[in-house]
C-alpha cells in the first residue's frame, strides 16, 4: 500500500511539475522521481536486511542511484536547446 501511496504522490508531482516547463526539464524531473523511488525501495530492503553488511551494501546502492538519477537529470537539462 505504501509504494501505492508514493506512485501517486510522485503522479501528483510530476503534473505539478509539468507546468510551463520545457519537455528537457520535465524529463529530468521525470528521471529525478525514479531515481528517488527506486533509492526509496533499496532503502527499505537495507532497514530488513539479514545482515548489517548487506544492509550498507543496499544503502552505498540506495546512495549511487540517487547520484545517477542527479547526474542523468543534469545532463538532459544541459542538454536542452528548446529555451
Amino acid at each position: 500500500m505504501r509504494i501505492l501511496a508514493q506512485a501517486a504522490a510522485a503522479a501528483g508531482l510530476l503534473a505539478l511539475a509539468a507546468c510551463n516547463n520545457t519537455p528537457a526539464e520535465n524529463a529530468a524531473a521525470n528521471v529525478e522521481d525514479v531515481a528517488e523511488n527506486s533509492a526509496d525501495m533499496l532503502e527499505e530492503q537495507a532497514d530488513n536486511a539479514a545482515t548489517e553488511a548487506g544492509e550498507a551494501a543496499l544503502d552505498n546502492q540506495a546512495d549511487a542511484v540517487r547520484a545517477e538519477g542527479d547526474n542523468t537529470a543534469d545532463a538532459i537539462e544541459a542538454n536542452d536547446t528548446g529555451r
